[in-house]
């Protein structure tokens, strides 16, 4: 037989109903008393009896997670830190790598207690078209969908990194990022780069803007590869992904091109991991934490049958570091 509660709240000195609100992270409960009752939960090997839990406060404590099947370093560094939040919360999170609508279905029949849809395609996700009981958050372009959604403003972050080069004395500024319209999130950045350079399109740029097939680190390369070696008057380039830009400092090493001598560089994605490289990245795009904070609140809320915004969209920041400089700075 199992570790019980009686048994750790007799080790603890406190009542069942103590330790039941502690571990359940009430704030009934004292932070000390706390801290003492989930140390000793965790000494004995208590294991929560998840499905008598469910049946009294008729929750699953899951969350189904819609995921886009991508691999990229950003995303998956995102879905990590919401699951460590909901953890918190004690609740487990089931990933679908199936078609939006399916995914939908499956985890209704599983009875989840909300869905998060990461929209890193161009399905609409409407009422009309999805059956559900299970409240639903949409991360991606709330014109894609008409349940709650969460959302970056790609646009404003591509345009503070243009001012912030242009103001430094940078006048040959380029883009790498994906231009098709197969993922409107990244089309998005494309938009922003053209907006702040004050053009409609691509075709008017065709020296400055290099669409990539993709976002993975060789997409990136390739892509600064074709540019830098055609283009030696570029003096800066913004990436449209954290992936892209490590792709990109391999191609400006191939060619003996140094950061930020010869280039200045500003990647999209605010990510920890951008002190990691051999050059410490200038970011702009919103915290990593910050979305997963806001995604974990929303999706709590939700579940509560509480009313959140339609429609979140969080500002972005700029981080300068190393790897950009004031045009003609080491001349």
């Amino acid at each position: 037989m199992g570790v019980t509660i009686k048994d750790i709240a007799k080790h603890a000195g406190v009542s069942y109903s103590t330790v039941s609100k502690a571990l359940r992270d009430s704030p009934l409960v004292k932070k000390p008393t706390k801290i003492k009752i989930m140390k000793i939960a965790e000494e004995l090997g208590y294991q929560p009896n998840v499905a008598a839990r469910s049946l009294v406060q008729k929750k699953s404590y899951t969350i189904g997670v819609v995921w886009p099947s991508v691999e990229r370093i950003a995303p998956s560094i995102l879905i990590t830190k919401i699951n460590d939040l909901l953890e918190e919360k004690s609740y487990t999170t089931l990933l679908s790598i199936n078609k939006v609508e399916s995914a939908i279905a499956t985890f209704n029949r599983f009875q989840v207690d909300a869905i998060l849809v990461f929209g890193e395609n161009k399905s609409v996700l409407s009422d009309s078209s999805i059956q559900t009981t299970v409240p639903i958050l949409y991360y991606g372009l709330k014109e894609n969908s008409t349940y709650p959604t969460i959302d970056v403003n790609r646009r404003k972050a591509i345009k503070l990194a243009v001012n912030y080069l242009q103001e430094i004395g940078h006048k040959k500024i380029a883009f790498i990022g994906d231009l098709s319209d197969v993922d409107p999130l990244q089309k998005e950045k494309a938009i922003g780069f053209f907006e702040a350079m004050n053009v409609k399109q691509a075709s008017e740029l065709p020296d400055l803007v290099i669409p990539t097939n993709g976002l993975e680190v060789h997409d990136g390369y390739h892509a600064a590869k074709t540019l830098l070696s055609n283009n030696t008057d570029i003096t800066a380039i913004i990436s449209g992904s954290y992936d892209l830009t490590r792709g990109i400092l391999r191609a400006t090493s191939e060619l003996a091109l140094y950061v930020p001598k010869d280039l200045s560089i500003i990647s999209y994605d605010n990510i920890p991991q951008s002190d990691n490289l051999e050059v410490t990245l200038s970011t702009v795009g919103v915290p990593v934490t910050r979305i997963a904070k806001q995604i974990n609140e929303a999706l709590l809320s939700i579940i509560e049958g509480n009313d959140i915004q339609d429609s979140i969209i969080l500002d972005p920041e700029l981080n300068i570091a190393n790897s950009c400089a004031p045009f003609g700075w080491y001349d």
